[in-house]
C-alpha cells in the first residue's frame, strides 16, 4: 500500500513540475533515462548472476556456507566476498534478503553487506591516486574490521528475535 502512495506522490509531483518548467522537466527525465540505461546492465547482471546461484545452491547449501550454523567461519567468508565485489546498495539490500530468504545467517548477511559497502578493494586503486596509499588501506582496513563488530550486533539483535 506505501508504494502506491509513493507512486502518486512522484507522479503528482513530476506532473506539477512539468507545468512549472517543460524544458527542465523533460531533461531531467532525459537524464534520469541515460542514468537508467548505465545501471541496467550491471543490474540485470547481478540479478541474473544471483538468480543463477539460488537455482544451483539449494536453502540447504546456502546455509551450510553462510547460514547460522556456519558460525564465524561463515562470516569471514561472507566479509571477504563483500569485500571484493563491487555491487551497488540498491541491488545488495534485495541479494541479501534473498539469501536470508533461503538460509543464510544474519551475522553472516551483516558482514557481507557491511564490507560491500565500507570496504573497497576493486575500487582501491581510484581511493589510494586520491587519498594516498596509507589512508587507503588504514580506511579498509578499518572498515573490514568494523564489519565484524556490525555482524556480531546483528547477531544478537536479530538472534533475539
Amino acid at each position: 500500500m506505501s508504494n502506491y502512495i509513493l507512486y502518486i506522490i512522484t507522479v503528482t509531483l513530476l506532473f506539477v513540475s512539468y507545468l512549472r518548467d517543460k524544458q527542465k522537466t523533460n531533461k531531467a527525465l532525459m537524464k534520469a533515462w541515460k542514468a537508467f540505461e548505465n545501471i541496467l546492465p550491471e543490474f540485470l547482471g547481478v540479478i541474473m548472476l544471483v538468480g543463477i546461484l539460488l537455482a544451483i545452491l539449494n536453502p540447504q547449501v546456502i546455509s551450510s556456507v553462510i547460514g547460522t550454523q556456519s558460525g564465524w567461519f561463515g562470516v569471514i567468508l561472507s566479509a571477504v566476498v563483500g569485500a571484493v565485489t563491487l555491487i551497488p546498495g540498491f541491488v545488495a539490500f534485495p541479494t541479501a534478503a534473498m539469501l536470508l530468504k533461503n538460509g543464510a545467517g544474519y551475522m553472516q548477511i551483516g558482514a557481507f553487506v557491511s564490507t560491500l559497502m565500507m570496504v573497497g578493494v576493486v575500487t582501491a586503486p581510484v581511493e589510494i591516486k586520491y587519498f594516498g596509499k596509507r589512508l587507503a588501506i588504514v580506511r579498509n582496513v578499518l572498515a573490514f574490521l568494523f564489519s565484524f563488530i556490525v555482524a556480531y550486533i546483528i547477531g544478537k539483535v536479530a538472534g533475539g528475535i
